[in-house]
């Protein structure tokens, strides 16, 4: 049995030490190479991190007990879990649930609110903090400082609002008021979900006018998806307004998380070029944007079939094509490497946001794919891949990942699909989203050697 450590109001459950575990130290090399058989076997998608934050920040606003079960306590989850009992929640976790009981009211802060290095957090969290009636700071690390808030740091100011941010951390205080809101659409949907979960709060009604183009519109409506299951309401009045009525509350539940699309993405994808591989726990009826993975990969010429037991992918050529990235932006690095495996040219499209996340992406992916004998160029937001998979070669040294997780992965994933041993640092990065990423791959046909 794992032992467990309390942490404030988090309950955190922790690994024993066993043989063949990634080691516990700063940093962490792995090799990743392909067994000598085939790719075949059967990986379950871990739980949608999206939904997750949003779960758990319902749960912790509301005032009672509520049960969410099929969690993956990653880096950016368990910021959020400790956020929550930091403000407003007792939280206890088990193996894969939380109990989060919300206390129908915030408690004084001891302490700044630690974000880690998820920006749903932070993001979400900052209109949360203008109803606690207190200053509150954040800290964090890596790049989140650095993620631009303009957003928000324009909106409160036009409301007399305090709000302080730097490379140290970031403190708000002072209430929002309820009333008409107007945010540009192509940013981050994170800045227009914080204020999703706030404004319901208000005494007043609130409306959300967003200027088109609205991307990421798949996230704003998972918000409204997930609030709905715990009593909050809100409506579109047409494609780019968002009416919330006030004097809301939410209510406890019992919530189930779906699993993740943007994380099958690296098996789906691995599945494509080689086939073999069976997907499973995701749910066909989804708000998720990151499901278009399945499209893409189908317009590449995938050939996978959905049954009751899950995704099952078989080996097909594939060819390269033209992909939006402006509702599915987490994609990017693995679609990277797809279009490297595929015949002919993959474009890829409203990429800006790559450049803002745990590192810039574009040029991150581009380095690494390049020190392969990748072929590839970027200009803005549009990425532009060159079919190469037979001048693909072992680099001369190791590959980094640049502290992010998607990096890491989406280099796994191209390991694995040419048969390339791929030595890659910064492997640590995969617990801010999927703590169990290399032993879940292993049943695939993967060898990971840790250093």
């Amino acid at each position: 049995m794992s032992p467990q450590v309390a942490k404030g109001g988090v309950w955190h459950r922790v690994s024993d030490d066993g043989e063949g575990e990634p080691p516990k130290g700063l940093s962490m090399l792995v090799t990743i190479t392909r067994s000598p058989s085939k790719i075949s076997g059967t990986i379950t998608a871990p739980p949608s991190k999206s939904m997750a934050h949003r779960a758990v920040l319902c749960a912790a606003l509301a005032e009672g007990r509520s049960h969410i079960t099929n969690l993956e306590f990653s880096k950016d989850i368990s910021a959020t879990l400790g956020a929550a009992a930091q403000l407003c929640a007792r939280v206890r976790t088990g193996a894969d649930d939380a109990v989060v009981e919300g206390l129908g009211h915030f408690v004084p802060l001891a302490a700044p609110v630690d974000c880690c290095e998820s920006g749903s957090t932070l993001r979400f969290l900052i209109p949360i903090a203008s109803l606690t009636g207190q200053a509150v700071s954040f800290t964090g690390r890596g790049r989140l400082m650095e993620r631009p808030q303009s957003v928000y740091d324009a909106l409160y100011r036009e409301q007399g609002l305090r709000f302080e941010q730097s490379a140290s951390g970031l403190t708000v205080e002072g209430a929002l008021t309820p009333g008409e809101y107007r945010l540009a659409g192509n940013v981050s949907s994170q800045f227009i979900s914080g204020l999703l979960f706030a404004l319901p709060l208000l005494s007043g009604n609130s409306t959300l006018h967003l200027i088109p183009p609205v991307e990421s519109r798949s996230y704003i409506d998972m918000t409204r998806s997930v609030q709905a299951a715990f009593g909050v309401q809100s409506h579109w009045l047409d494609e780019n307004t968002l009416a919330i009525p006030g004097g809301q509350h939410y209510h406890p539940c019992d919530y189930t998380v779906e699993g993740d699309y943007s994380q099958a993405a690296f098996p789906a994808v691995l599945g494509a070029v080689c086939g073999g591989v069976t997907i499973t726990g995701l749910v066909p009826e989804t708000l998720q944007g990151d499901a278009a993975i399945l499209d893409i990969l189908r317009r590449c010429g995938a050939v996978f079939t959905r049954t009751a037991e899950g995704i099952s992918f078989e080996k097909a050529p594939l060819h390269g094509v033209d992909i939006d990235l402006a509702d599915c932006p987490d994609l990017g690095p693995v679609l990277m490497v797809l279009g490297l495996l595929c015949e002919g040219t993959t474009v890829i499209r409203n990429a800006e946001r790559l450049r803002l996340k745990e590192s810039d992406r574009i040029a991150a992916m581009e380095a690494e794919l390049r020190a392969c004998g990748g072929v590839l160029e970027s200009e803005g937001g549009t990425i532009t891949v060159h079919g190469c998979a037979n001048r693909l070669h072992a680099p001369a040294g190791v590959l980094h990942g640049h502290n992010d997780h998607r990096v890491v992965m989406s280099l796994a994933v191209l390991a694995l699909s040419t048969g390339i041993p791929l030595t890659v640092d910064d492997a640590e990065a995969i617990t801010k989203s999927w703590p169990n990423f290399f032993e879940a791959i292993k049943p695939l046909g993967a060898e990971v050697e840790y250093a």
